[in-house]
């Protein structure tokens, strides 16, 4: 082996050698991912294992017991498990965990540890051995005993040589009883974070006068768990089920690699069912997800769908103070941008995720617009997002009069929304008003019809000519009762 300088650690491992009382079976795991909407577990800025996400994963083992009591490792698994929700069953019952103890490794450390209890030959930088026996303990160096009996603490080397296989990830110590000796097949369960999907949208806006757009679903996978997957059988669940554990701090490490990857005809999408009140969706082939990626396979198939946009001018909100507010800087007027927003129709149940909007440009090329988030919206349900602000429109918010009448219990406020458009076509902009002072009023005129109106919701489709402006005028009278605000 070549010398190494004392700062890094190198791991040779014999060819073809056996894990000894562990090997991995060939049956698929099968992994459980929920949604995560941490944004560290998909970034590519961040590095290392994330403690966000939540999976369940159920991973077959094979067992080389020997009679009675004995003790066993289980390596190469997570950086981080939930050690109250770890489960190994032993098909036909043939042997009984007595108890178990889980090393969580971090670093380097996870790959040694899972080292412990085989034979190893620990280098030094010129090469030659230091120490070789059974490895005990790896963390502030090397525990080692030796053949005669001794033990060894080794905190300045170079290499380590072993026997056997070592794992990253961190490592589950179990004691368990056996019937009889021979190879049982087991099954580990486990949950651990590091892991989490969410969908990912993209909708390119079709050329023409109608809103259409071609809508790409995809699920994207992260895996941050600190070990890799390979051949998983793997389920999403969208919803939002109850964690109740709290999350410790992240640890940092090297930078997450982002892979597109799955082992599946992509012309096959996943078989969607239902999983109490929430819905799953099942890949139909294997998949590999390596550590410190972000893998995406598709959702539904790519279609066209209907859309709407809307350029939106929109003061205050719903909400209804206690009683009647006759301050009459309560709702003041002012400068409001003119958002640019976008509406569809879910085809179909549409996990929690982000749609990213593009719109080719005056060569062809589809340029990005702007993203918003859509949450779990069911079929047949609407979904919102805002696209950004208008450049080439502008609004104006002014009051045009006022008038209080405590001993009638009246108000009468009246406004003048002015929308101006700097850009070379017609632009139709929607007036959104919330007549907030007191839950009941009336409309007593308007410029222009409202194309909607509801108990807290005024709104108006205003024409605003190119290079020009139009202006929207509306007065609304309160009325309350004299035990409904005591001045008046």
């Amino acid at each position: 082996m070549r010398p190494l300088s004392l700062t890094t650690l190198a791991f040779a491992v014999a060819a073809g050698a056996s894990t000894g009382a562990i090997a991995a079976s060939s049956t698929a795991t099968s992994l459980t991912l929920y949604r995560s909407d941490d944004a560290a577990l998909f970034s590519g800025g961040d590095g290392g294992s994330i403690q966000a996400g939540y999976a369940v994963a159920r991973e077959p083992r094979e067992l080389s017991l020997k009679s009675g009591v004995q003790d066993i490792n289980l390596g190469g698994l997570p950086q981080y498990l939930d050690p109250e929700a770890l489960a190994l069953t032993v098909a036909g019952n043939s042997a009984k965990v007595l108890s178990q103890r889980l090393l969580v490794g971090q670093g380097q450390n996870a790959a040694l540890a899972s080292l412990a209890g085989q034979p190893i030959v620990v280098l030094g930088s010129n090469g030659q051995p230091l120490a070789s026996g059974t490895l005990l303990r790896a963390g502030d160096g090397l525990l080692v005993q030796g053949s005669d009996g001794g033990t060894s603490l080794i905190r300045d080397y170079a290499a380590v040589r072993a026997q056997g296989s070592f794992q990253t990830g961190s490592l589950l110590q179990l004691r368990v009883d056996a019937q009889r000796p021979g190879a049982a097949k087991a099954t580990l369960s486990y949950t651990t974070a590091g892991m989490g999907w969410r969908a990912a949208y993209v909708g390119t806006l079709q050329a023409g006068g109608r809103c259409q757009m071609q809508f790409e679903s995809r699920a994207s996978i992260a895996n941050r768990s600190g070990r890799d997957w390979k051949d998983a059988e793997l389920t999403l669940v969208a919803g939002e089920p109850n964690f109740a554990k709290p999350s410790a701090p992240r640890p940092m490490g090297a930078p997450v690699a982002y892979a597109m990857r799955a082992k599946t005809d992509t012309a096959q999408l996943p078989e969607q069912d239902t999983l109490a009140d929430y819905r799953t969706y099942t890949l139909p082939g294997a998949v590999d997800l390596p550590d410190g990626s972000v893998s995406q396979v598709p959702l539904y198939a790519t279609r066209t769908i209907e859309c709407e946009r809307t350029s939106l001018f929109e003061h205050g909100g719903g909400w209804v103070p206690p009683q009647p507010m006759i301050n009459r800087d309560y709702t003041p007027g002012g400068d409001t941008a003119i958002t640019s927003t976008l509406q569809l129709r879910a085809f179909d149940s549409l996990p929690a995720g982000y749609l990213r909007v593009l719109t080719a440009d005056r060569n062809g090329t589809p340029q990005f617009i702007g993203e918003g988030r859509i949450n779990d919206t069911p079929k047949g349900s609407d979904a919102h997002i805002t696209l950004g602000t208008a450049f080439d429109l502008r609004g104006e918010r002014e009051r045009t009069a006022f008038s209080v009448d405590k001993a009638g219990h009246t108000l009468d406020e009246s406004f003048r929304i002015t929308l101006t458009n700097a850009g070379d076509s017609e632009r139709v902009v929607t007036v959104r008003e919330h007549p907030s002072r007191w839950r009941q009023w009336t409309l007593v005129s308007s410029s222009s019809k409202p194309s909607q109106q509801t108990p807290d919701t005024l709104e108006f489709r205003v024409t605003v000519p190119a290079g020009g402006k139009a202006t929207l005028d509306y007065a609304v009278r309160y009325q309350w009762s004299a035990d409904d605000h005591p001045q008046g």
